[in-house]
């Protein structure tokens, strides 16, 4: 698979974790690609820690708006009856669990269900932004990520990187498969039927638990 089929396999899967009526809020990158993938009649709302409640589609280019940018900085339009406040409300509505679904990228996740999607200044990102917010705040945590990087398995025994925050990730969704956090490790619920579970467990650092009844991802 290229790199966008990638993106879109795992858009696709994640969509389909979202139910009608959730807040939900999406990390920078991939994840933003998820809403072009809703089940027909599923209707979210969308919320970006920057200070927004109800964010529409990704507007036409030449008709952007220079004020309204999601956390990313990336253009986006209202919806009607959307909202646009400060940040304090914004993580107001984070922290005090109101968001059902966060959906992350990740740079390195482990069988613990630790997330590192940040490092120091001089690295990959200056900082963690509301990420540790969102991971201790949100009732659901799932990553959408692909699967390696540069050959390198990112899903790891334990994330060598600094943390976002411990023991928070419910749910791995990869262009492989999908993956869930469990108290014995963790899970391949579904795999992406282009791949076998050798595949998925020679790209993959931690030990991958195998059900008997595992599923295709589609």
């Amino acid at each position: 698979m290229d790199k966008n089929q990638i993106r879109e396999v795992i858009a696709r899967r994640c969509a389909k974790e979202l139910k009608d009526g959730f807040v939900v809020n999406l990390g920078i990158g991939l994840p933003t690609l998820i809403p072009n993938y809703l089940p027909e009649g599923v209707k979210v709302v969308l919320q970006s820690e920057n200070g927004l409640l109800g964010l529409g589609p990704t507007p036409e280019e030449g008709k952007e708006n220079k004020y309204l940018v999601n956390a990313g900085g990336g253009y986006i339009s209202v919806l009607p009856g959307g909202s646009i406040f400060d940040s304090s409300t914004s993580f107001g509505i984070i922290r005090g669990g109101h968001v059902d679904v966060t959906i992350l990228g990740a740079m390195q996740v482990d069988e613990q269900g630790n997330l590192a999607n940040w490092i120091l200044p001089g690295g990959k990102t200056i900082g963690m932004g509301g990420a540790m917010d969102l991971l201790v705040g949100a009732k659901e945590v799932i990553l959408a990520m692909e699967h390696t990087a540069k050959g390198k398995p990112k899903i790891l025994k334990r994330c060598t990187l600094p943390l976002t925050a411990p023991h928070e990730v419910d749910m791995i969704v990869t262009e492989m498969g999908v993956m869930k956090i469990t108290p014995d490790g963790i899970v391949l619920s579904e795999i992406n039927p282009e791949f076998t579970v050798d595949q998925v467990q020679q790209n993959t650092e931690a030990t991958l638990i195998i059900p008997s009844d595992i599923k295709p991802m589609f």
